[in-house]
Order: C-alpha cells, then sequence, then structure tokens
C-alpha cells in the first residue's frame, strides 16, 4: 500500500528580539540585538519549533522572513512534508526555520531523537569557538584577554590594519587557536601579506578573506593557512564553485535552508576532500540545536551565538566554558 499523506498541520511564525551582551561587530556593521524568526508547526497535540535569523547580507529581512513563512501555512493546511518543503521554498532563512520545525515535529512525533530518525550518529559534547568582534587593536586584545582561558577564538577582521589586529590578539591568547573571520572584507592588494600574518600567527583557519564576487585570486596563491569558504558557499548546488579556492565550508543553517539540506552539504563536501565547519549567527539555542547534528562531522565548531546573548532562551542549551552539549528534547529534536 503507498505511503498515507502527511496528516494536515498548522504553520505559524513570529519575530522575536533577543539583546545582545554589549554589542557585535563584524566588517559590514555593528548590531546590539539578534532579530531572530520562530516557526511552530502544530499537529496531533505535538508542536515542532525552529528559529531562524535573516541575512541582510543577501536581502533578507525579519518582516519578509515572517511572510515567507505564513504564506506556507495553507500547504501545511493540506499536507506538506519536509520533501517537498525543499522545492516549495528556496534556501534561505525562511526554510530553515519551516524545515528545523518539521525535524523537530517527526521527533516528537515519533518519540524517538532525531538523529535515530535520519540515521545519523548522536551529536556528542563539542569545543565551540569565541567570538572576538571587530574593534580597535587594544580594544579587541582587551577582549581577547578576557577570553583567553578558551581553547578556540573567532576573530572578526575585515578592516585596515588587519595585520596589528592578528598581532595583538595573538599576544593576549597565546595558546589559543585562532579562528580569522574577514567577512569578505580583505582585498587582492592586501591579501598576501594578511595570510602571511595568519601564518606567523599560528591561525589555524581564515573564513571568507576576499568578496564572494571576487574570489578568483585564491587559485593562485599559495595558502599557508587552509581558507574556508563562507559567503561563497550557501546549498548544495554552490560547492563545486569551491573546487581550488577553498579548502573547508562554513555550513550555516540560515544559508543552506534547514538541516536537510545541510546534511546532504555534509556529505558533499567529504567526498570533495573538503574540512567543515558548522557556523551559526547571533541567536539563542534554538537555532544552535539543529546545528549539532553537523557538529560532529565538523572539523571546526562555531555555535556560540547564545554565549554572545544578554540571556538565553529557558531551557538552552548548556555550556561549560567553551563546551556545548547536545540539545534536551524539550529544546528540540
Amino acid at each position: 500500500m503507498p505511503a498515507a499523506a502527511p496528516a494536515p498541520a498548522t504553520l505559524t511564525a513570529r519575530i522575536e528580539t533577543w539583546p545582545i551582551a554589549g554589542s557585535f561587530t563584524i566588517s559590514r556593521g555593528a548590531k546590539t540585538e539578534a532579530v531572530v524568526v520562530v516557526a511552530e508547526i502544530v499537529r496531533g497535540g505535538h508542536t515542532g519549533r525552529g528559529e531562524c535569523v535573516p541575512y541582510a547580507r543577501y536581502g533578507e529581512t525579519p518582516q519578509a522572513t515572517l511572510a515567507a513563512i505564513q504564506a506556507m501555512a495553507g500547504a501545511f493546511a493540506a499536507g506538506l512534508d519536509r520533501d517537498a518543503l525543499q522545492a516549495a521554498m528556496p534556501h534561505g532563512a525562511a526554510r530553515n526555520a519551516v524545515d528545523c520545525a518539521l525535524l523537530d515535529l517527526e521527533a516528537k512525533e515519533s518519540g524517538q531523537r532525531i538523529w535515530k530518525l535520519l540515521q545519523r550518529p548522536a551529536p556528542l559534547p563539542c569545543i565551540t569557538a569565541y567570538t572576538i568582534s571587530l574593534g580597535t587593536p587594544e580594544a579587541m586584545a582587551a577582549a581577547t584577554a578576557k577570553a583567553a582561558h578558551r581553547p578556540l577564538l573567532k576573530i572578526k577582521l575585515g578592516s585596515d590594519d588587519d595585520i596589528t589586529r592578528i598581532n595583538a590578539v595573538r599576544s593576549a591568547a597565546p595558546k589559543a587557536r585562532l579562528i580569522v573571520d574577514a567577512n569578505e572584507g580583505w582585498t587582492t592588494n592586501n591579501l598576501l601579506a594578511n595570510l602571511d600574518a595568519c601564518y606567523r600567527a599560528g591561525v589555524a583557519l581564515i573564513e571568507q578573506p576576499l568578496p564572494a564576487d571576487n574570489d578568483e585570486a585564491l587559485l593562485h596563491v599559495r595558502r599557508s593557512v587552509p581558507v574556508c569558504a563562507d559567503e561563497s558557499v550557501h546549498d548544495l548546488a554552490s560547492l563545486p564553485a569551491l573546487a581550488g579556492r577553498y579548502d573547508a565550508l562554513n555550513i550555516k543553517l540560515d544559508k543552506a535552508g534547514g538541516v536537510t539540506e545541510a546534511l546532504k552539504m555534509a556529505d558533499a563536501a567529504h567526498t570533495m576532500d573538503l574540512d567543515i565547519m558548522v557556523g551559526c549567527m547571533v541567536a539563542t539555542s534554538l537555532a544552535m540545536a539543529p546545528a549539532m547534528l553537523i557538529a560532529r562531522e565538523a572539523a571546526f565548531v562555531d555555535l556560540d551565538g547564545p554565549l554572545l546573548l544578554a540571556k538565553d532562551r529557558d531551557g538552552g542549551l548548556r555550556y561549560e566554558d567553551s563546551t556545548v552539549y547536545p540539545p534536551d528534547t524539550d529544546l528540540w529534536g
């Protein structure tokens, strides 16, 4: 007999605002709050939840993301399932929230953890990077000194005089592993000098040094430090263009459009001999929890979003210094 069609479900969404502890600054600007969109899907007495962060870099706004999710309510009332969702919505933040909500719902309906349903290894506790915002070399050194006990730090760069910043940070945290994230802020003119400074400082990984539409120069330079694609990679279809330019890719659920696509990306990355980094936007634990499915396969984990907030949501992930633990069932999955 053919499989039964999914039962109708009720889809709702809302915008939430979460204050950041201080401010969070990258090469494209600063913010003092995280604006997230939460999707909820109710079916048969069970509720699945997913959270996303609209990415202004790609023209996403909270209001448009909310509207895109709400526009799918009729399809879910008619029985749309997760497989059909992948074609019904484009990759991006809106689909991420809905995809994660559906996975959470599937887990709650079955009474099993989602990784068992997906036939994936169970997530394990892992070390997450802790982000140091872009600022003056002195300010970044001071912030780094306070976090120097953490084993992995992610340093936001992408402005003038980044070599001074790299050296100041390394002096403030001589034992920590460092990830440098330029957020497309370098140019072909300063690329080699910055790469060399990172090498001399013992940086372990450099994220997106050049703009995504101008990263061809990476084909022609010797990369003394592994380079990771961020803004240059979105979904599965964007992976082939990374060959020869990057050594790793940053899988973010908000870009991929959810865990379903992100797992396909992780599988493809292994076949391409690319290391995996799993990343996040500044958001609550509800957005981090699904990414723990990717973290087990990642060489670098950057799921510190809740640590940058003034307060996480109730029942959030457990963080002990830089160790983050898999989610409880009440939170997600």
